[in-house]
């Protein structure tokens, strides 16, 4: 317990430094003008986009599960889908709406093997998407980076995408540990997962349709921006957002801030000062981008409600019948 307030205690320090910094450099009555004079009908535009995210995101996650022979129907896992978004941005520790979408998927009958691996595998789809997305544009942005720049981010860049194949070589592979240690539940479960990730990455006809689904919700996202930066004026097109916002979208993986915050900010300055957009302009975007994504999460909110009232159980109840259920499994 006490290291999981401390990490969160260091996030909240990374989110509040990085955006204390980014207003310490900025001149906020730009910053001010910018916020107040942005298109409200673009807003409203890049809502509607971002909403479509909900959908992308039950089409990616059903890709998953019918790569590990898992059923869920494709409008159950959207709804679930949009539950764990929501919580995602409602607790502090931006980890609770995976907790939240693995409780409904096993209490919708699916098996706890089924939902564990699923969400676990789906947010792994997302980020092997990013890394490839992240790789292929790299080309275009580096020739705009100054010395100083390019002294770290391109190295950022490699060691995230580094991490994340290896990190994917091991999923793969967890089930080839001593067999003396099968006897722990631990390791039963990083076994399974191992055989579930090797389903969904190796074999083709699956791994190019969790892949697309992540790559379509990355481009999604970076449409977004882009009509967002159309309601504040700011002087980039739909192919610098395609091509910008991979690296950003990579760098906010690392677990290190609240949501992101912070961090997608100061990565969005970066990679947008390259095509022209001053530092109060991409520090706005990103601000608007991190207020949007969160109204757009708020109706999950609704919608857990009007499941709870069927008879779901609270959010004090899923760590606990998670953990009881994993042991019954492995008995």
């Amino acid at each position: 317990m006490v290291k999981k307030w401390l990490a969160l205690v260091l996030k909240i320090a990374v989110s509040g430094g990085l955006i204390w910094y980014l207003i310490s450099k900025n001149d906020m009555d730009k910053v001010q003008s910018s916020l107040v004079g942005a298109d409200p009908l673009l807003l409203l535009g890049a809502a509607a986009i971002l909403a479509v995210q909900m959908v992308i995101g039950g089409l990616r996650w059903g890709a998953v599960l019918r790569a590990i022979n898992v059923s869920l129907p494709f409008r159950e896992a959207v709804r679930l889908f949009y539950i764990g978004v929501f919580f995602s941005q409602a607790l502090p520790g931006g980890t609770g709406g995976d907790a939240v979408r693995i409780y409904m998927a096993y209490k919708a009958d699916i098996g706890l093997r089924g939902a564990i691996n699923g969400v676990i595998l789906e947010r792994v789809a997302t980020v092997v998407a990013l890394v490839l997305m992240a790789l292929a544009t790299l080309p275009f942005f580096v020739d705009r980076l100054g010395a100083e720049d390019q002294a770290w981010v391109v190295p950022s860049i490699m060691l995230i995408a580094g991490g994340a194949v290896f990190g994917l070589i091991v999923l793969c592979n967890l089930d080839r540990l001593p067999a003396a240690m099968r006897r722990w539940n631990l390791v039963r479960g990083l076994s399974n997962l191992a055989k579930d990730a090797r389903a969904v990455f190796l074999q083709p006809r699956h791994a190019v349709r969790a892949l697309f689904w992540s790559a379509a919700g990355h481009i999604n996202i970076s449409l977004c921006v882009y009509v967002l930066a159309l309601s504040l004026a700011l002087p980039i097109s739909p192919i610098d957002a395609i091509i910008l916002m991979p690296p950003v979208l990579l760098v906010m993986t690392v677990p290190i801030s609240i949501g992101g915050w912070g961090v997608r900010e100061y990565a969005m300055v970066v990679a947008f000062g390259m095509v022209g957009v001053t530092n109060e302009g991409a520090t706005v975007l990103g601000f608007l981008l991190g207020l949007v994504g969160l109204a757009m999460a708020l109706p999950g909110g609704l919608v857990w409600f009007l499941g709870r009232q069927r008879g779901s159980a609270t959010l004090s109840d899923v760590e606990a019948e998670l953990a009881a259920a994993g042991e019954s499994e492995t008995r």
